[in-house]
């Protein structure tokens, strides 16, 4: 949210951490993005580079395709709460809404998931051009959100080959499991991981398969959502958790 009284700080990510001290120079799309923003010599304007390094500056130079700023401080932000996504490979432009959201509430991982009642949606979420889309957007949302930790983007996976590790809480959001700040473990788990299907749900057989996993099933609401509405609420849900201590 913006505020009267302060200038607000353009931020961009960067390829390497900022250095205090140092002059750092923007890249094409940078300087494009200055432009855009009416930016000058001397204003101030704020580096990540998506792994909690954060570098605040000002404008020293500005060039056709480039842009220097000098660094005065940097600083070190903690990675929030782990939070995991893994989300159905379905349409494309929803995908993209939901990776933008997702990051402003600050995901660590982010995995798209094959399921057979979207194998059929076009034009579908996958691929190496749409990581790099997916990425564009996460992108655009760290440096407008303020955040510092750009997510980690997994390979597409099958409901067989879900990225999780040992100590993840897995989550599946299905109408039948308990809501889901009630979910067994959520309060004291460090990483949820958060697991839905697309439009119309998941088959018997996979929704079988992932419980005989160990994904434990939580539910949002008594009406069916779609699937990048399911996404943001179970992240917000979680990370408002976290902010609280997780309570038991």
């Amino acid at each position: 949210m913006e505020h009267d009284d302060r200038s607000p700080v353009a931020t961009f990510l960067v390829d390497t951490a900022p250095r205090a001290g140092a002059v750092a120079t923007l890249d094409e799309a940078a300087a494009h993005h200055a432009r855009v923003k009416r930016l000058d010599v001397g204003d101030a304007v704020r580096l990540v580079d998506g792994l909690g390094h954060v570098g605040f500056g000002t404008i020293a130079a500005m060039r056709r395709g480039a842009v220097d700023v000098s660094v005065d401080r940097v600083d070190t932000v903690e990675r929030p709460s782990p939070i995991h996504l893994r989300v159905p490979i379905g349409d494309r432009d929803r995908m993209l809404w939901l990776a933008e959201k997702a990051t402003e509430l600050g995901i660590a991982s982010w995995q798209g998931i094959r399921f057979r009642r979207s194998a059929s949606v076009s034009p579908r979420g996958e691929g190496p051009a749409f990581v790099e889309k997916v990425r564009s957007r996460m992108v655009s949302a760290l440096e407008q959100s303020g955040g510092a930790w750009l997510p980690t983007i997994l390979p597409d996976a099958s409901v067989s080959t879900i990225t999780r590790e040992s100590g993840d809480l897995p989550l599946l959001l299905d109408a039948a499991g308990e809501p889901l700040g009630l979910t067994a473990g959520l309060s004291t788990a460090t990483n949820p991981v958060i697991l839905f299907g697309p439009e119309g749900g998941l088959e018997t057989s996979e929704r079988d398969a992932l419980i005989s996993e160990g994904w434990q099933p939580a539910s949002l609401a008594a009406t069916t959502l779609r699937f990048e509405t399911a996404g943001i609420a179970a992240v917000a849900i979680c990370r408002n958790l976290h902010m609280l201590g997780r309570p038991d």
